[in-house]
């Protein structure tokens, strides 16, 4: 038996509807996922970082700024590699030595500003929570969606 008109005609547009299925991703705009999701990624990450109080501790009476455990370093003592590394790249004839000495005393000195910085999260909202992180994770995935997609 044939096939009737409606029936070709069905087949027709159910081979378009497929056509249509497998082509669709290449009509997407990617450039305009990706920075969509940019801006809600930026913009969750603006409202957290609103919400987050920073401040430092300088050791109180003691004069310490770098502390672990109970041993504390007075805050002279701190600059102290730093300007013996200057001096020895100045007085060596062999500048590797001045040269880690001093660097020893700048990731010390980094080390315990970094150290000394207290993070505190101010109240907020449950509401507000959710539509922080949310946007940060939906921002997040559009642009993983567009930056690790397989064709």
């Amino acid at each position: 038996m044939g096939k009737s008109k409606e029936d070709k005609a069905l087949e027709k547009a159910y081979e378009d509807l497929k056509r249509f299925e497998r082509n669709k991703h290449k009509d997407r705009n990617d450039l305009l996922t990706f920075f969509v999701g940019l801006l809600m990624f930026g913009g969750g990450l603006f409202m957290i970082l609103q919400n987050v109080e920073v401040s430092s501790g300088w050791g109180g009476f003691g004069g310490s700024f770098f502390r672990i455990g109970s041993y504390s370093l007075p805050n002279g003592l701190i600059m102290l590699p730093i300007i013996i590394g200057i001096g020895m790249l100045f007085v060596m004839d062999r500048k590797i030595f001045g040269g880690i000495v001093l660097s020893l005393g700048i990731v010390i000195f980094l080390l315990s500003i970094i150290m000394s910085v207290h993070l505190h999260w101010l109240r907020t909202s449950a509401y507000v929570f959710v539509i922080m992180f949310g946007l940060v994770a939906a921002g997040g995935g559009m642009m993983m969606r567009v930056l690790f997609r397989k064709d």
